[in-house]
C-alpha cells in the first residue's frame, strides 16, 4: 500500500509535464539551451546512426562531429526522435524517477533497512530521493546508482540471480559513463580492493560484474571511445583550464559543496538530512558506537571527502600535473562528487535507523523526519523551481522564428546565422544553420576562426575573454556590454552602443544574418543593416534581424 501511495505521489510530481506540455517550466541551463535542441537537430540530420566520421551540417558549418552528440544506443536519443520534445521529456523524467524510487527502495530494504518496521522510513527516503533535481540529459547517471548498487551488493554476497545482470546490462542504455558511472564503477573497484585487503578473498564474481558493466558501457559509448583513442584533431576541450583556485577558496568551496551540494548532482540535504546526520554523528562518538556503526562512520567521512575532492580539483596546485598530463584538464575528475546523492540518502537511512535503535522514546517522530524530507524535496519540482523562467514554448518561440524564416525567404541551408543576447540553441531548434553553438567538443581550429568575429569585444572584457579562451564551450558572439549573459527578454532596456564585430570574418564563414535580442545602435559602423523586428505573444524574445552588408 505504501508503495502505491509513493507511485501516486510520483505521478503527481510529474503531472505538470504531461498536463502543461510546452507551457511547462523546466530547466534552461544545460537543458533548453543545449541538449533538447541537440536531440531535435540530431533527429532531423539523418545522422542518428551515422558513422564515426559523420558531421552535423546544421551546426558550425559542418565542423561538429556526430560523435559530439553521444551514442545512438542511448534510449533518450530515440525518445526525442519518436516523440515531440515535451512528450519525450516527460517520458524521460518518468523513467528516471520511477527507477530512482525502486532502486533506492530495493537497496535499502535488502542491505540497510531490512526490518519490516522500517518499511515506512524506507519508502519515504526512496520517494524523497526520486524527487531530487537531476540533470535531465544525465538520465540515470546519478539516480540509477542505487539500483546498480543493489545489484552489485547482491552479487558480492554470492547471489546468482539473472535480475542482477539484467540491471547491469540495461542501465548503460539510459545513463552516461562520463556523467556518473565511471566514478561509480571505479569506486566499486576500490571497494573490491578493500575487501581483498581485509582478507575477504578475491571474490571473482564481484570483480567480474564490475568488469562486465564497464564493458557494456564501452560498447554503448563506442563513439566516445573512438574519439578518445583515434581522433587526433585538436578540439575545444584541449584549451579547458580548471586549476585556478587558491587554498582558501578551495576550502570555502569544500564546505559550500558539503552543505549545499551541486546543481548537477543535487541532493537537497541541507534542511533535514544534514542536521540529522550531524546529530547521529555526535551520538555515535559520544556513546562510542563507532565500531558498531562503522558503515555510517565510513559513509559520513566519504561524503565529506567527496566534497573535498570536488573543491580541490580546482586548486591551482594541480597546474604542474595538468601541464604534464593533459587528460587531467580534458576529463572532469571532480565528478566523483556525483556519488554524493547516493551516499547522502543511504546515510540518511542509517541515521534514522540509529536514532530508532538508540532513542526508543522518539521512535514515533522518526518517520516524520523522513516525510519532512519528502515535503522539502517536493518544492524542487521544476514547475516551482523555474516558475520565473520562460516556458518551453516561450523559449523556443517557434511561431516567431517561423516568421523570421518566412521573411528571409530562402532555404535555411543556404545561409548562416548567429545570435546576440539569446542562446543559439533557439535558432538551431528552429532549423537555422548557425555559426555559433554550445558544445564542449568541437574543432579547435573552428574556435580560432570564430574568435576573429569577436576579438575586439574580447579585448575589452577580461571576463568574457577568459571564459571563451580557457573554456569555449559556449562559442557565442560575446560582447563587452552584455558580458556573460544570453537571456535578454523582450522587456529589456539594454542596448548595444559600442559594438565592434569583425563582420568580414563573419561573412567569410558564410554569415548572413544576426538575431539580436537587443537593438544595436551603431549597426552601420559594424556593416549591419536592420531588416525587421519580430515579436510574438507566444515568445519571451524581441528579435532584431540584422543583415551583414
Amino acid at each position: 500500500m505504501l508503495i502505491i501511495f509513493a507511485l501516486l505521489a510520483i505521478a503527481m510530481f510529474l503531472s505538470p509535464l504531461f498536463i502543461l506540455g510546452e507551457n511547462a517550466h523546466i530547466r534552461v541551463h544545460d537543458n533548453l539551451d543545449s541538449n533538447l535542441s541537440w536531440y531535435k537537430v540530431l533527429a532531423e540530420s539523418g545522422q542518428i546512426a551515422g558513422s564515426t566520421h559523420a558531421v552535423i551540417p546544421q551546426i558550425i558549418n559542418g565542423h561538429l562531429s556526430r560523435n559530439a552528440f553521444g551514442t545512438e544506443f542511448s534510449l533518450i536519443v530515440w525518445l526525442y526522435a519518436m516523440f515531440p520534445t515535451m512528450v519525450a521529456y516527460a517520458i524521460s523524467q518518468s523513467i528516471t524517477r520511477i527507477v530512482a524510487f525502486f532502486g533506492m527502495y530495493l537497496v535499502l530494504k535488502k542491505h540497510f533497512l531490512q526490518k519490516e518496521e522500517w518499511m515506512a522510513i524506507n519508502v519515504c527516503i526512496a520517494l524523497a530521493f526520486s524527487f531530487t533535481p537531476f540533470w535531465p540529459s544525465g538520465m540515470l547517471s546519478t539516480l540509477g546508482m542505487p539500483l546498480a548498487l543493489w545489484a552489485f551488493l547482491n552479487i558480492r554476497k554470492g547471489e546468482r540471480s539473472w535480475q542482477n545482470y539484467l540491471v547491469l546490462t540495461l542501465l548503460p542504455l539510459y545513463s552516461s559513463i562520463v556523467l556518473g558511472f565511471f566514478f561509480f564503477l571505479t569506486a566499486l573497484g576500490v571497494f573490491w580492493l578493500i575487501d581483498l585487503a581485509r582478507g575477504k578473498g578475491w571474490n571473482w564474481r564481484f570483480l567480474s560484474s564490475i568488469a562486465y558493466m564497464t564493458a557494456v558501457y564501452l560498447v554503448v559509448e563506442y563513439r566516445l571511445v573512438y574519439s578518445f583513442l583515434f581522433d587526433n584533431e585538436a578540439n575545444s576541450r584541449d584549451e579547458y583550464f580548471h586549476a585556478r583556485l587558491s587554498v582558501w577558496r578551495s576550502l570555502k568551496l569544500t564546505f559550500k559543496n558539503f552543505i549545499f551540494g551541486h546543481h548537477h548532482a543535487a541532493s537537497i540535504h541541507t534542511l533535514v538530512i544534514l542536521p540529522v546526520m550531524l546529530i547521529v554523528f555526535y551520538m555515535i562518538f559520544s556513546k562510542r558506537l563507532w565500531r558498531k556503526e562503522k558503515v555510517f562512520v565510513f559513509l559520513f567521512f566519504l561524503n565529506f571527502a567527496l566534497s573535498v575532492w570536488y573543491a580541490f580539483w580546482f586548486y591551482e596546485g594541480w597546474l604542474p600535473l595538468t601541464e604534464r598530463f593533459h587528460f587531467l584538464d580534458t576529463f572532469n575528475f571532480a565528478r566523483y562528487h556525483f556519488l554524493r546523492p547516493l551516499v547522502i540518502y543511504v546515510l540518511f537511512a542509517l541515521s534514522l535507523k540509529i536514532l530508532w535503535e538508540q532513542t526508543p522514546s522518539i521512535r514515533k517522530a522518526i518517520p516524520i523526519l523522513a516525510l519532512a524530507q519528502v515535503i522539502v524535496v517536493s518544492f524542487f519540482n521544476e514547475e516551482i523551481l523555474f516558475q520565473n523562467k520562460p516556458t518551453v514554448k516561450q523559449f523556443y518561440a517557434e511561431e516567431q522564428f517561423n516568421d523570421i524564416k518566412g521573411y528571409i525567404g530562402k532555404n535555411q541551408e543556404e545561409y548562416r546565422v548567429a545570435s546576440i543576447g539569446i542562446h543559439p540553441a533557439i535558432a538551431q531548434y528552429n532549423g537555422f544553420y548557425t555559426l555559433d553553438t554550445y558544445n564542449n567538443f568541437y574543432p579547435l581550429k573552428y574556435k580560432y576562426e570564430f574568435r576573429r568575429i569577436i576579438e575586439n569585444e574580447l579585448a575589452k572584457n577580461k571576463t568574457i575573454q577568459t571564459y571563451f579562451d580557457e573554456w569555449g564551450g559556449r562559442c557565442y558572439i560575446f560582447t563587452d556590454e552584455l558580458g556573460k549573459h544570453y537571456m535578454f527578454k523582450k522587456n529589456t532596456k539594454r542596448r548595444l552602443k559600442n559594438l565592434e564585430l569583425n563582420i568580414e570574418a563573419f561573412k567569410d564563414m558564410g554569415g548572413k544574418f544576426i538575431f539580436s535580442a537587443v537593438p544595436i545602435d551603431n549597426a552601420s559602423l559594424n556593416h549591419l543593416q536592420l531588416e525587421n523586428v519580430f515579436e510574438s505573444k507566444s515568445s519571451i524574445w524581441k528579435i532584431y534581424l540584422y543583415k551583414a552588408l
